[in-house]
């Protein structure tokens, strides 16, 4: 059980946010494929010159067996103790446009206290718009764009960018909660799920990332340069593409699921369902072996010419 005692601290050493600035939202946690939202974290957080403004307090909200913070030995002793970290910080974007960033873990605990108080501080910071982002696996191949799911209360990005709008039920996680608080009170919120390819899903895509990005540009007219995301992204689908083409397996995949893709996007009344039930690999072997892929490294060129 967390303990007791406030749900965050003000940083001692905080700049003065300007007021009106969008919030950008970014949990990592319960579902994250492609790791979108932990690589756009990292991103923000080494890109950004995000200041830290409010810290969430780790012993209310996180459960450290779940998720061990990390050490670091040298030989024959401790070095460095790496807390996670969640907080709410101004940053700004590659133009240098500010805006607020609530980033870090999906809390374990007291959900119903930390939307509450980042409703609050989003209030007190006047913040003129919410978005959040991520992803979830689906039956779509890495040849065509990432697609989105869009909800909230800003229909004209739900009319423009929803590709995909289901009605289900599914596990909540922390970020549906403050969207569904934001939109009670009559925020501007949208949330933007990401469709990552599911044999894509436990590696780390920056395709995915990239998508995130450009979702959060399209909801808030921050810009992103995504640089180096670019370049680790020609690099990954080069790697991807060889192991395509060297399975019939995949390359069969991949074909299936492109003629599904393209005729759902047509909007064919013949169009067979997103969810494929063929004959085609799982998505667990198709994962399995790409996995296995990409951790061998990138080859070298004497490799190539064997």
């Amino acid at each position: 059980m967390p303990v007791n005692g406030p749900i965050f601290e003000r940083a001692s050493d905080a700049p003065s946010a300007p007021l009106g600035l969008p919030l950008v939202i970014a949990l990592t946690g319960f579902t994250d494929a492609g790791n979108a939202v932990s690589q756009i974290v990292e991103h923000f957080r080494e890109d950004a010159a995000a200041q830290v403004l409010v810290r969430f307090t780790n012993d209310v909200l996180l459960d450290y067996r779940a998720r061990r913070p990390l050490v670091s030995f040298d030989h024959d002793h401790l070095t460095d103790y790496q807390p996670p970290r969640l907080d709410i910080s101004l940053a700004t974007d590659a133009l240098g446009q500010p805006f607020l960033l609530l980033a870090g873990y999906e809390p374990d605990f007291a959900w119903d206290a930390f939307s509450a108080a980042v409703l609050d501080l989003a209030n007190e910071f006047g913040a003129s718009s919410v978005t959040w982002v991520h992803a979830i696996p689906m039956p779509v191949p890495h040849t065509r764009p990432i697609g989105t799911t869009v909800s909230g209360t800003r229909s004209d990005l739900t009319a423009a960018h929803s590709v995909w709008q289901p009605q289900t039920q599914v596990p909540s996680t922390a970020g549906h909660l403050l969207e569904f608080r934001f939109a009670e009170v009559g925020a501007d919120v949208a949330g933007f799920v990401l469709l990552v390819p599911h044999y894509l899903a436990d590696t780390e895509y920056p395709a995915a990332a990239l998508a995130a990005l450009d979702s959060l540009t399209v909801a808030t007219g921050l810009v992103f340069s995504g640089d180096d995301l670019r370049e680790s992204n020609r690099a990954y689908v080069e790697k991807v593409t060889e192991q395509v083409d060297g399975s019939e397996d995949l390359t069969r995949m991949l074909q299936g699921l492109e003629e599904r893709y393209d005729s759902y996007m047509a909007g064919s009344t013949l169009a067979s369902p997103m969810i494929h039930t063929g004959d085609l690999p799982s998505a667990d072997e198709l994962a399995a072996e790409l996995e296995r892929f990409l951790a061998t490294g990138p080859s070298t060129d004497e490799d190539k010419r064997r």
